[in-house]
């Protein structure tokens, strides 16, 4: 299976660097990139800066204590040839540390685009939950509640109780109708049928 095109946009590629195809062994601008960073990464480290003292207090010495023969840089005229190499290191690193501050300041700019569609999201399903939870409670208050139900409840065995204990007063009930549309049981209405 390909992993895909060698020029597709990556998502640790900065926005604002076009990728252009490479051909053979030429550098592509993500490569460099990564380099820059590592370097400058490199330079942030104590372990860098120790490096660098004992590679001056070695150049120093060895030009302050070595045999005259052996010396390469004088310390008479203030060992010019290791303030040319320090200039020349400060020089690269410069735009070193600057090409991996832009190179973050674009991670960081997509980064935060992608912070804002997501915040955007969140707050657009919470007002949608909060819109929905709004509508259960109006919902939920239009339903008949517990102690409610009880009092209708009560109410009406109360009724039926007095119902039972009541005399009856009025006439009897008019005898209910069968499928044949005449009145009285199915008993009766077998008997009915019979004659």
């Amino acid at each position: 299976m390909a992993r895909g095109k060698a020029n597709e946009r990556r998502f640790d590629t900065p926005k604002g660097l076009a990728s252009r195809p490479t051909f053979g062994n030429a550098p592509d601008n993500d490569r460099f990139g990564r380099a820059t960073e590592y370097i400058a990464r490199g330079m942030g480290t104590p372990w860098f800066l120790v490096g660098l003292t004992l590679f001056v207090v070695l150049w120093m010495l060895w030009n302050s204590l070595a045999p005259e023969w052996l010396r390469f840089d004088s310390a008479a005229l203030g060992f010019t040839a290791l303030t040319l190499v320090l200039s020349l290191q400060a020089s690269y690193a410069a735009p070193l540390i600057l090409l991996a501050q832009n190179r973050q300041d674009d991670r960081d700019r997509v980064q935060f685009q992608q912070d804002r569609a997501r915040a955007e999201r969140t707050l657009a399903d919470t007002e949608y939950l909060a819109r929905e939870v709004v509508a259960l409670r109006l919902a939920v208050k239009d339903l008949a509640s517990k102690d409610f139900i009880r009092s209708e409840l009560r109410a009406l065995i109360e009724e039926l109780d007095r119902e039972d204990d009541a005399p009856p007063s009025s006439p009897e009930r008019p005898a209910p109708r069968t499928a044949s549309g005449q009145t009285g049981t199915p008993d009766q209405e077998a008997d009915r049928a019979r004659r």
